[in-house]
């Protein structure tokens, strides 16, 4: 049997569709996924990262009480670091694991 040789941009083209196709299907097929939500930056650690996060979003959040949330803040590299009053769309989930359970806090500062 011989060797097939197929053009890079060919090659390239049709990864790039087999991702797109993927993204599809996971989007359309995949779970219902949080929907992210809105508050105000209550207070921040850098050192230990938690973030407190108060406003009427916050009680239909999981680990969310009395309107206000805190957790472990997860970030993307370059985010903008959360200073009190800011506001701050984000979505929250609470991690179990037997009698502890931990607050991860996935979001960002909004800039106006």
């Amino acid at each position: 049997m011989g060797n097939v040789n197929m053009p890079t941009p060919v090659a390239v083209a049709g990864g790039a569709l087999c991702l797109l196709a993927g993204y599809l299907v996971g989007a359309v097929a995949g779970p219902d996924t949080k929907s992210r939500t809105t508050a105000e930056v209550q207070s921040y650690d850098n050192s230990t990262k938690e973030l407190c996060l108060r406003g009427e979003g916050i009680q239909d959040q999981p680990g969310g009480d009395d309107g206000q949330l805190c957790g472990e803040w997860r970030r993307s590299t370059g985010d903008a670091v959360p200073q009190e009053g800011d506001a701050f769309r984000f979505v929250a989930i609470v991690s179990s694991s037997g009698d502890n359970s931990v607050t991860y806090i996935y979001g960002s500062v909004i800039e106006e």
